[in-house]
């Protein structure tokens, strides 16, 4: 008989697995910080701002004593963390380096067959690559500002893109260049072995033992999964290969396991052999309320969060002002283990104010006096780490229509 978790089970789970189980309160140091980004895999970062950038959203949401500079200090100075892709640009484990190799030759691979990324270079691929390649080793890290030159060059820009910037991008997405600093959020590329450290530069894997650990990486993670969420976590392997990967897989390693929805379905997905004893280790969600970047990882699969969690949600930015149901920068709440509603905000740090924009409560969901309380406690942690001075609420549209 295949076990099954129930919807609260499965929800209690996730939570853990996501680093959301446990409470965020007390310190938080350069190793614990290293341990949490390890935890969840990788952290995405992303360049919005309206309330804070999602990498430190993301931290700030599960440690409350997280800093900014302890980021800074361990991608900049320890060399712990790294930036490359995942599924979109991310921070990620220097440990896990080497297994980002097969990507890099994989990039190599796409772009060169690109038509659009010849056009970025000008027909002058191989001379600004070369290009690139001598004035990093001669000065070290260079933006791509500090290599636009005359408007010569910026005429046969693509899109913005000089065939320099072109270049250092290019460099860095095939792994010759790491990032090794930011300039604000530009980023400055050097050479990948004066980045990373010496012991982090094996040989490419055996293909095959690529797939095995990011496939193994994703299940510890996610706790359970069908082979394509498998795929999706790191996007380093395909779902033909995650679906191999898991048919032969043998019981030490996956097991099946029936999961309930919110909706009542039931699913049989994958699962950790060990899934029943995190379960039974997992906490209850402490009762406070936090606010959700829109791209926590929790939340980053939009239909396994209807699924898992029963709460229809889609980021708005990129939608056009008067096609947006909620709105621009619109926030899950997540209360102990349920998304409760959906909050607006930005700050202006320039005025010393993080307004609310909009609020809104799911179906169902009353605005207890407990829950307020919650609210208002979550809107004072954001305040000072975003370092505003007062809280406003703004014109409150009742639903979001």
């Amino acid at each position: 008989m295949t076990d099954r978790l129930s919807n609260a089970d499965l929800r209690r789970l996730f939570l853990e697995r996501h680093a959301l189980a446990d409470a965020p309160t007390g310190p938080l140091t350069r190793d614990g910080l290293d341990a949490l980004i390890e935890r969840l895999g990788f952290v995405q970062v992303d360049t919005i701002s309206t309330l804070e950038q999602a990498h430190h959203h993301i931290l700030f949401t599960r440690a409350t004593g997280y800093r900014k500079p302890q980021l800074k200090h361990l991608l900049e100075q320890r060399r712990s963390l790294f930036e490359h892709w995942t599924h979109d640009a991310s921070i990620i484990p220097t440990r896990f380096y080497p297994y980002w190799k097969p990507r890099f030759r994989r990039a190599a691979e796409r772009l060169d067959a690109n038509r659009y990324w010849s056009e970025r270079f000008n027909g002058r691929r191989d001379a600004v690559l070369d290009e690139m390649r001598r004035r990093v080793a001669e000065a070290g890290p260079i933006g791509s500002r500090d290599v636009t030159p005359a408007d010569t060059e910026a005429r046969g820009a693509w899109w913005g893109w000089t065939p320099s910037k072109a270049a250092l991008e290019y460099l860095w997405r095939t792994g010759e260049f790491a990032v090794a600093a930011r300039r604000g959020f530009a980023k400055l590329y050097d050479q990948s072995q004066r980045v990373i450290p010496a012991e982090h530069h094996d040989p490419e894997p055996d293909p095959a033992v690529a797939v095995d650990w990011a496939c193994r990486a994703a299940i510890d993670r996610l706790g359970v999964a069908t082979a394509g969420e498998i795929a999706a976590f790191l996007a380093s392997v395909t779902p033909v290969q995650a679906q191999a990967w898991c048919a032969a897989a043998g019981p030490e390693t996956l097991r099946r396991i029936e999961i309930e929805h919110a909706d009542g379905g039931v699913r049989e997905v994958w699962a950790r052999p060990d899934v029943l004893d995190v379960l039974r280790a997992a906490p209850e969600a402490p009762a406070r309320l936090r606010f959700l970047s829109p791209f926590d990882p929790m939340i980053r699969e939009r239909d396994r969060t209807q699924r898992y969690f029963g709460f229809d949600y889609r980021f708005e930015a990129f939608v056009p002002a008067p096609r947006r149901v909620w709105g621009y920068y619109v926030l899950p709440m997540l209360e102990r283990d349920r998304l409760v509603g959906r909050i607006e905000l930005k700050a202006h740090r320039d005025r010393g104010e993080l307004e609310v924009r909009g609020f809104w409560l799911e179906p169902g969901v009353r605005p207890a006096r407990a829950r307020m309380a919650r609210v208002e406690a979550e809107l004072e942690r954001w305040r000072v780490f975003t370092e505003t001075s007062r809280v406003t609420w703004g014109t409150i549209r009742p639903t979001g229509q």
